[in-house]
């Protein structure tokens, strides 16, 4: 998938069944070794280029890449028939314990419940954390519940967010051969 406005370009790659290794480049360090756990933990095949207007901030970068990662995972499912529809995982990180919470349900909501307190690591903004999430569970159709449950490194923090939301998608995509057409009463997802 491309998605280009006139403060980002972005090209992404996406597959679903096939875990090669990650190329990523954002122009945002953080971003980019977090987009890397996300697809390790996933076990993604995932290759991003993305250049943005960096010398304003990392924020439409960041926020328009979680956007178009979410439109390549709601063309790779298609109609979503087999799928498992839900996926959740915890993950620790030292200090720090945090829980993502998928349902590829088709109606898009985000709860977001993460302190940041460290408000930049490197040249990354940590508030554009929950932007990333935001588009990304807008742009999927899917609700998307992120906590951290307690901690105190903000790196720490985000990098669970990240490994837990790779596992739980993991978990969501996954075709379960047991399930006869979509994982909904309504027929539908």
């Amino acid at each position: 998938m491309t998605r280009e406005t006139k403060e980002t370009q972005i090209t992404i790659e996406l597959n679903l069944d096939d875990q090669f290794e990650s190329q990523i480049d954002t122009g945002i360090g953080f971003l980019d070794h977090m987009l890397t756990l996300f697809a390790k933990h996933g076990r993604f095949g995932l290759k991003v280029q993305a250049t943005g207007d960096l010398n304003v901030d990392p924020h439409h970068t960041t926020e328009d890449v979680g956007i178009t990662l979410g439109e390549c995972f709601r063309e790779a499912l298609g109609n979503k028939v087999g799928i498992e529809r839900y996926g959740s995982a915890l993950v620790p990180m030292d200090e720090t314990l945090g829980r993502i919470v998928v349902d590829l349900s088709g109606r898009p909501y985000l709860v977001f419940k993460a302190e940041l307190e460290n408000p930049r690591l490197g040249t990354f903004e940590t508030e554009t954390v929950e932007d990333f999430f935001q588009g990304f569970a807008f742009t999927a159709l899917m609700n998307l519940h992120a906590e951290i449950l307690y901690g105190r490194n903000t790196h720490h923090k985000i990098e669970c967010l990240f490994k837990a939301l790779g596992r739980a998608m993991r978990a969501a995509v996954t075709i379960n051969p047991a399930i006869q057409g979509v994982n909904s009463t309504k027929g539908v997802i």
